[in-house]
């Protein structure tokens, strides 16, 4: 078990603006690369499978961040600000609504054992 950040962020577009949303968030990909402590940070658009439950988040980010002030500091910065004003919040946007949720591999009361 880490102090990893799992996140997973998950786009509604508006009708119509799937492909142009997808667009959108794969060009945030290589800043996100270059940031200090980003493990993964991989735009999916959701796809057919017999095996998979569809719903209308159809673009979703899959993250791995090193620990949770990794992740805290990718949100401040200002590419990152600028879309969810831009496309989430602004009535002009291509989001019609976002799920951005953040998972931890540990157990609840971790005792993690102590090396001497």
């Amino acid at each position: 078990m880490t102090s990893r950040v799992y996140v997973i962020a998950q786009f509604k577009p508006k009708a119509g603006q799937e492909e142009a949303l997808f667009d959108v968030l794969k060009a945030l990909e290589p800043d996100a690369y270059r940031e200090e402590g980003c493990i993964q940070y991989t735009v999916t658009r959701q796809i057919e499978h017999a095996s998979a439950t569809n719903n209308e988040y159809t673009v979703v980010f899959n993250e791995i961040w090193k620990d949770a002030q990794a992740w805290a500091a990718h949100g401040r910065r200002q590419q990152i600000k600028d879309f969810f004003e831009n496309q989430v919040v602004a009535e002009t946007g291509l989001v019609a609504d976002a799920i951005v949720t953040a998972y931890s591999d540990e157990g609840h009361n971790f005792d993690a054992p102590i090396f001497e």
